[in-house]
């Protein structure tokens, strides 16, 4: 009987009306929300719940005072309801030390953990609203809530257990302390920063009764970091209420709640809401990017809002960045532009309806111009009359947008919707300059050039040729903005080089004249053809040679090498510079010596400094040019008895002559070989002779290197 007292005592009606007639219009939100939610899955997903695997989820939160604070939760009511039948058990597994981890992790256990017994909650409940809210989850009899008629309909749809889940959960979010009396949290304080940890939370519930997967969560103290504020906090001031927003989504799984406050000097602020703002509208097909508050203001007066968010830890964020702003009442009149005259390519006069009675509400109109529809517009012409309905203005750019506002003696003021002024333009723009481009080798083309100057530039378009006097075709399909394109070519292709041309377009598609042609040279990698020798003679001591130039186009130079017999290395001796000309070459090489053997090869050289393979090398042997001294002391004598002339000289003296060569012949006749004698010989007898004829005699040496020596003569009567 006195537990029973004593729930109706905590959880009557009365106290309900109590506890929920501060959240009106804040709590009713939500509990909207919930309620819808919970019909849709009343009828949707009844089956299926139920079926779901329950598994409990862990949160930690290190702090500075050098604690780790937990939270955990169940994910469906039933496990929860079970849950707090037979509690929690938290065990701590230590796994590294000094940034190192142990072989075997050291088990703590920390405790067993469910909701403490009614008696213990009546404290909190007098003071806190999360207590009694939770308490009414776990212990109520039932959990229906007074004061909202209008909702029972929906809240009758909803299962009752999912009411005491969804609610209850909720309040432990909102309050740390709370949350530990439901046995939902623990605060370790034996713990060390060199330290981290495993906190495994497990089910106490039999698993053959109902299974739940248990949760953990990996953590030390170095983890511990400042708390972010909360971001992008907007508003829009509107008449006699403000319209605040901030991004929820990037920070909602730390932060479960949120604070407005409010200052009219900038300094001194006032929180606006006693109960946290949340959202619990979370699903697979809701996720709000944002949260939104409204706030009643006086028009004309400047007010100042910042918020801050809290962890379901207790903690509370920096305030986010201050937003500033005041409120106006709305001008009823809204002018309207109808008509425009251009008057030349710079003035134009604008007109434009205002209702006749909207004239005593405002101090008169001023013209607003942009280059964008939803650009920033900048005011042009101000302090014109309220009767006005036309104005002139002699500043357009070749494209503007204007606008007429309406000046509120109030304060307030309307603006008309944008109107599109643009004169007639037939002038081009000028040609482009600074054009110039690379390419890698990759063949990766970057086009540069300078920006035309003149305000009505739409973009550029950019052609392509393979030859330098072909047609170029177009290789942007709109005008390209901005002064740098890139394009790709073949490094492969034939082609070695690749043209461009530029244009300019400006908003009225007229074009300028094309660019000077951009020459861009690809990437080489494609060596020359090889030149070839033709022919070779030796005359005067040189030796003339002729070649074929390489076919290659690109080729900028041809460098002939030399070496001599049994030389390892070759040498550069003459290098000729290409241009435009015959394809047929030559060079006398005067750098040679008599009796030795020379090998020629030919070289071709392309503007990318690639070199063809060598030609053919062409061997050359330069014969001896110098005769070698005569034979001395030549004699001859008619021996008629014998019928034979004798011929004597001087034995000859050098060591690499190798024969004597003997003509003969009729004086002032043609000459005949008589004989070839070894060198070392000094004298023949001559037998084929006549009586009464006068023969010459021609003596020569031969050398062993193929010189020869000079000529000595000798006539002989007989």
């Amino acid at each position: 009987m006195m537990v029973k007292a004593l729930k109706d005592i905590l959880f009557g009606k009365k106290l309900l009306n109590r506890h929920f007639a501060p959240l009106h219009s804040v709590a009713c939100f939500w509990l909207l929300a919930i309620s819808l939610f919970l019909v849709s899955k009343s009828h949707a997903q009844q089956d299926s719940l139920e079926l779901e695997t329950p598994q409990i989820v862990v949160m930690a939160r290190p702090q500075q005072n050098g604690s780790i604070m937990l939270r955990w939760a169940v994910t469906t009511a039933l496990a929860w309801r079970k849950l707090n039948q037979d509690g929690y058990e938290v065990k701590r597994y230590t796994v590294t030390q000094n940034q190192t981890t142990l072989p075997r992790p050291i088990e703590k256990s920390l405790g067993f953990f469910k909701p403490q017994p009614l008696e213990e909650w009546m404290p909190q409940i007098e003071t806190n609203d999360n207590a009694a809210v939770l308490a009414q989850s776990i212990y109520g009899e039932s959990f229906d809530v007074e004061g909202m008629n209008e909702l029972s309909s929906i809240i009758n749809l909803a299962q009752e257990q999912e009411q005491r889940f969804t609610w209850g959960l909720y309040a432990a979010d909102q309050d740390f302390e709370v949350a530990q009396m439901a046995g939902l949290g623990y605060v370790d304080n034996e713990v060390y920063a060199n330290e981290k940890y495993v906190y495994k939370v497990s089910p106490a519930a039999p698993d053959n009764v109902l299974s739940i997967q248990e949760g953990g969560v990996f953590i030390g103290l170095k983890d511990y970091e400042e708390l972010p504020k909360p971001l992008d906090l907007a508003v829009v001031f509107m008449d006699g209420k403000t319209l605040l927003s901030w991004n929820y989504a990037t920070h909602h799984q730390l932060y479960n709640s949120y604070y407005v406050e409010r200052s009219e000097d900038g300094i001194n602020f006032k929180s606006l809401n006693d109960l946290p703002l949340t959202s619990l509208n979370h699903s697979e097909r809701t996720d709000p990017q944002r949260m939104f508050y409204t706030d009643s203001i006086t028009n004309g007066k400047t007010y100042h809002y910042r918020i801050k968010a809290k962890t379901p830890f207790g903690e509370f964020s920096p305030f986010s960045e201050v937003v500033s702003g005041k409120g106006e009442k709305l001008l009823e009149y809204v002018p309207h532009i109808t008509n425009k005259h251009y008057l030349d390519e710079r003035s134009v006069l604008l007109e434009w309806e205002f209702l006749e009675e909207g004239n005593g509400h405002i101090t008169g109109f001023e013209l607003n111009k942009s280059n964008r529809a939803d650009g920033t517009y900048k005011t042009v012409v101000k302090n014109i009359p309220p009767e006005a309905r036309k104005v002139q203005y002699d500043g357009l750019d070749p494209t503007n947008y204007m606008t007429i506002t309406a000046i509120g003696k109030n304060g307030g003021s309307r603006t008309s919707f944008p109107a599109l002024v643009q004169p007639v333009d037939s002038v081009p723009p000028n040609k482009p300059k600074g054009f110039k481009g690379s390419i890698d080798s990759l063949g990766v083309v970057t086009l540069n050039w300078d920006p035309n100057t003149e305000k009505d530039i739409l973009g550029y378009r950019i052609f392509k040729g393979n030859n330098k006097n072909e047609e170029y075709s177009q290789i942007t399909v709109s005008p390209h903005q901005g002064t740098t394109y890139y394009d790709s070519v073949s490094v492969k292709s034939l082609n070695n080089k690749v043209y461009y041309q530029l244009i300019a377009v400006d908003q009225r598609f007229n074009m300028s004249e094309p660019s000077e042609i951009l020459e861009i040279k690809k990437p080489d990698f494609v060596r020359p053809n090889q030149p070839v020798f033709k022919s070779y003679h030796i005359k005067e001591g040189k030796v003339h040679l002729t070649w074929a130039k390489s076919s290659s186009e690109d080729v900028v130079q041809h460098q002939l090498y030399r070496k001599e017999k049994d030389s390892v290395g070759w040498r550069l001796v003459h290098t000729l510079e290409e241009s435009s000309g015959p394809s047929i070459a030559s060079w006398a090489d005067s750098e040679v010596e008599e009796n030795r053997q020379y090998s020629y090869t030919l070289i071709a050289v392309d503007d990318s400094g690639l070199e063809s393979d060598p030609s053919p090398p062409l061997t050359v042997v330069l014969p001896k040019a110098t005769l070698y001294p005569p034979l001395e002391g030549v004699y001859g004598l008619a021996d008629r008895e014998h019928n034979a002339i004798e011929l004597h000289w001087k034995s000859y003296k050098l060591e690499n002559a190798s024969k004597i060569v003997i003509y003969k012949g009729l004086k002032a006749g043609s000459m005949n070989l008589l004989k070839e004698i070894p060198a070392d010989a000094t004298g023949i007898i001559d037998r084929k002779v006549k009586v009464n004829n006068e023969y010459t005699y021609l003596f020569r040496m031969v050398f062993q290197d193929g010189g020869v020596s000079g000529i000595s003569t000798l006539d002989v009567k007989y």
